[in-house]
């Protein structure tokens, strides 16, 4: 028992013992606190959570699908937008990119949301936002679904629209082999589309509706871009006619050369040339849009070489595919015009059609604009 009194044992052991004791006491401490949620942090509401509140209430699922709302929403995003880059233009710019990319109208809104949080104590930006909301209220801002351009609300041009799309192979292949800008030859073909719209209405409703086709034409035009066959044999003349105004260059002479291989008969073209045949194919449309590309591509050239270039005016460019060679006569001030017909109760021209579909940007994600109408790929490669 002698080693139990020595202080060499005794100081040692009792620091052991009151080390042992003090953590116990720590660890059941421990577990009380937690078993009782002794130190639970209770937390707090954020100052603005009525705000984050406000505006999950403001998308709710009703507010989504009301599209007329979402219209103009879209309208005032682009106001707010505007306001945002006159204090903090990289945010605007943020915004707005984010706006182009995702095209998603309730992640736009609530990034300005966010925005306006943090500008609430900005009383200049409170100032000019109340002044902003007071216009917005009072403006013809737009209110509808409907587009401006009337004869794109009416039911056909919905299934055009998908028909459109469908062919959207066939339309840039054309574009690629001619260097002639997509747009610029669908916008050749709305204008012989839509004319068919009243003046052959069952017959779109019973065939071209139900497949999302396009119209073919088989009296004295053919295909779905409406070329005659007069106009056709002037278009692969022209091509060799080294002497021709509407010479485009060697490259392009054996564009139109044919294939004595393909059969191109159908049960629509069997007693057709075989000019006509190929372009009067009930699914491929790819000469109907060449030959559209290469006419206008000609007509391009033909007024250039006069000293009055109209690549920039694809309303001329359809005027004239509407109207032939014969009535291409460059000038200074060239007229907007061709076939007149009625769509609804109101009369278009060929020329005005083009016009207000080229600069609509109806389908620019499928058929977007380049940065030149003809040969924009050598002019960007120019450019670098």
């Amino acid at each position: 028992m002698q080693v139990f009194n020595n202080k060499w044992f005794k100081v040692p052991f009792r620091i052991s013992l009151y080390s042992f004791a003090v953590i116990g006491a720590f660890l059941t401490f421990s577990y009380l606190a937690m078993k009782f949620q002794w130190t639970r942090d209770s937390g707090r509401l954020d100052v603005n959570n009525r705000y984050f509140q406000g505006i999950n209430d403001k998308y709710n699922q009703s507010y989504r699908v009301d599209s007329a709302q979402m219209v103009r929403n879209h309208y005032t995003s682009l106001q707010r937008i505007m306001l945002i880059n006159d204090f903090y233009p990289k945010n605007a710019q943020i915004i707005l990119s984010v706006w182009s990319k995702n095209k998603d109208e309730f992640i736009v809104m609530k990034m300005i949301d966010a925005f306006d949080l943090q500008m609430m104590n900005n009383q200049n930006y409170q100032r000019e936002l109340k002044k902003l909301n007071a216009k917005l209220k009072t403006s013809n801002s737009p209110s509808t679904a409907l587009s401006i351009y009337n004869w794109m609300n009416i039911a056909e041009w919905k299934h055009f629209r998908l028909a459109l799309i469908k062919d959207k192979p066939y339309i840039d292949s054309a574009a690629e082999v001619t260097g002639v800008e997509a747009r610029v030859i669908v916008t050749c073909l709305v204008g012989e589309q839509i004319r068919l719209f009243n003046s052959r209405r069952e017959r779109f409703k019973g065939l071209i509706a139900p497949l999302r086709s396009l119209a073919l034409e088989t009296n004295s035009s053919y295909g779905v871009t409406g070329i005659k066959e007069s106009t056709a044999s002037a278009i692969e003349y022209f091509l060799k006619d080294k002497k021709s105004p509407y010479y485009l260059g060697k490259s392009y002479e054996n564009l139109l050369d044919y294939d004595t291989i393909t059969d191109y008969k159908n049960k629509l073209n069997d007693t057709l040339s075989l000019r006509i045949s190929r372009l009067v194919q009930l699914k491929n449309h790819y000469y109907s849009y060449l030959y559209a590309a290469i006419f206008v591509k000609q007509i391009k050239m033909q007024w250039e070489r006069a000293g009055y270039p109209i690549d920039e005016r694809p309303e001329i460019l359809a005027s004239l595919f509407n109207l032939g060679f014969y009535k291409s006569v460059p000038k200074k001030n060239p007229g907007v015009g061709g076939s007149v017909f009625n769509v609804g109760d109101k009369s278009f021209t060929f020329g005005s059609v083009a016009f207000e579909f080229y600069y609509s940007g109806e389908l620019a994600e499928y058929y977007p604009y380049e940065s030149k109408r003809f040969d924009y790929k050598q002019h960007n490669k120019a450019k670098k």
